[in-house]
């Protein structure tokens, strides 16, 4: 079989945009219960004589074929021709289950529509999907034309793909620091739309250092460790590593060590994230800190921190590992290092943005109406507008959440070779004005995966590129389905203490 051939049997069965509608697919399946199972329930601060408690529990979530709504309250289903005719957006209605709780009793669970979710062409919920090539030419549409966008007041525009360091995963590098070159061990925690970049690195004199969110500054980690309830030297040093040249430098770092058990560390570390508040809130607060913001992908619970203090103990190991010159430095071109955020990744971040400003004005909407001694309704109290508005501005502009710019560009219809390669772009965190020159060289991982030509020249060379026409992107599980095929492979987790 010719390479030929081998290329249209395999367009023949993927679509050029097929990473990005299986992607947006599974954001419609599955992550967008998940966020609203995230957020579970709408709490709200009513109290008087008749309801000493009023909450919304969330229930299922269900997202329904695009529709357009007229003047007269008519609806008629939407296909994409009409839509960009129209300049309208090519959106369907979100329903989402509510179930009031008052003083504690649930009463009948309400579907309320809470919005509109702009809809990817030949995704599972578009109106073009399963349609044979004579159906798409009745409607209007190219049978060639591979879907993957969206249209937004008319527009069609594209996710652009981006390219990140892998979250969750210990990189180790040298820096130069007052002239002085230090190992470090970093890591990306991210949990939930929440990322947390945590440091630990080698000082001046070779003690070890953690920075993390929520602490200003650096701190020493043997104060954290015990902190996390590794109050003995010894579990301590056992946590780091078991091999006699690193557990010499772990004796420097024991021996500098300024406290003695865990009380005494969770005081210091209150006293850095709440100067000059009471002793309670300084010690309420240290501990909110080390469950909210540390290693946040372990987990957020009490018992979790003897894992965290594991997982800061492999940091610690890989920085001496590095001094020792027993391993090299994490290579941030390499593609094993790094992860992709394609159009469902890039939803998922604008969702649960847009859907907690939803549950704020539905909390202020039932607190007003309780203060106007008005019945308090599930359904009144949604204003869809309010989800809507944000997830259709972001689109529009291509201002997304975390500050990026340029997420969502207009499709380059310039012909279909342009479309294709501008569905298949993936662009490059890095700014366009610093020099970075590694990240623009071409790199072995790049062989099969990126085309070594399609990419701008000037600034943008290297940064923002196009991959390969027949590369698949495979999308990631839930840890808790890894963590079990783990655990039937024979692996077993650290005891918790």
């Amino acid at each position: 079989m010719s390479f030929t051939e081998l290329t249209e049997a395999y367009l023949d069965e993927k679509s050029i945009a097929s990473h990005h509608i299986e992607s947006f697919n599974d954001f419609l399946e599955n992550r967008l219960q998940r966020i609203i199972d995230e957020q579970a329930v709408i709490e709200t601060d009513i109290e008087d004589e008749e309801i000493s408690c009023f909450n919304v529990r969330l229930g299922q979530i269900k997202v329904e074929n695009p529709i357009v709504r007229e003047a007269d309250g008519s609806t008629s289903k939407l296909f994409p021709t009409e839509a960009r005719i129209r300049n309208i957006t090519y959106s369907a209605p979100i329903k989402l289950e509510m179930i009031p709780v008052e003083n504690e009793e649930e009463k009948k669970a309400e579907w309320v529509e809470v919005g509109a979710l702009p809809i990817m062409l030949r995704s599972k919920k578009c109106n073009l999907h399963g349609l044979d090539e004579e159906e798409l030419i009745e409607k209007g549409e190219d049978s060639l034309d591979p879907g993957g966008y969206f249209i937004i007041n008319g527009s069609e525009r594209v996710l652009v793909t981006l390219e990140d360091l892998a979250p969750n995963r210990i990189i180790v590098e040298k820096n130069d620091r007052y002239g002085d070159e230090i190992e470090v061990a970093k890591t990306f925690s991210k949990k939930e739309g929440y990322r947390a970049l945590i440091i630990v690195e080698r000082n001046r004199e070779g003690l070890l250092e953690v920075s993390f969110p929520g602490l200003s500054g650096r701190i020493n980690f043997i104060t954290l460790m015990k902190a996390l309830g590794m109050e003995t030297d010894q579990q301590i040093s056992k946590a780091v590593s078991q091999d006699s040249e690193i557990v010499k430098y772990m004796f420097e770092n024991l021996e500098e060590a300024d406290v003695e058990d865990k009380d005494e560390a969770i005081s210091v570390i209150g006293k850095r994230v709440a100067a000059g508040q009471a002793k309670e809130y300084r010690i309420r607060r240290a501990n909110y800190v080390l469950e909210h913001y540390l290693l946040p992908h372990i987990g957020k619970e009490p018992e979790d921190r003897i894992m965290k203090a594991h997982y800061l103990g492999r940091m610690a190991e890989s920085c001496y590992e590095l001094a020792l010159g027993r391993r090299d430095e994490d290579d941030k071109d390499h593609h094993s290092n790094k992860k992709l955020k394609l159009a469902g990744d890039l939803m998922e971040d604008l969702f649960r943005v847009s859907l907690n400003r939803l549950v704020k004005d539905v909390k202020y909407q039932l607190e007003r109406a309780n203060t106007r001694n008005r019945e308090l309704r599930v359904k009144t109290s949604v204003r869809p507008d309010v989800l809507s508005q944000r997830l259709q501005s972001a689109m529009a502009t291509g201002e997304w959440v975390g500050g990026r710019t340029g997420v969502s560009q207009l499709l380059d219809r310039t012909d279909h070779m342009s479309t294709l390669a501008h569905l298949r772009r993936v662009v490059s965190p890095l700014s366009r004005s610093q020099p970075h020159f590694e990240a623009r060289d071409l790199h072995p991982t790049h062989w099969g995966r990126i085309c070594p030509n399609e990419t701008p020249e000037g600034p943008n060379c290297g940064l923002v590129n196009n991959y390969a026409m027949s590369v698949e992107l495979t999308s990631g599980a839930p840890e808790d389905r890894i963590q079990n095929a783990l655990s039937d492979l024979g692996l077993n987790r650290i005891e918790r203490s």
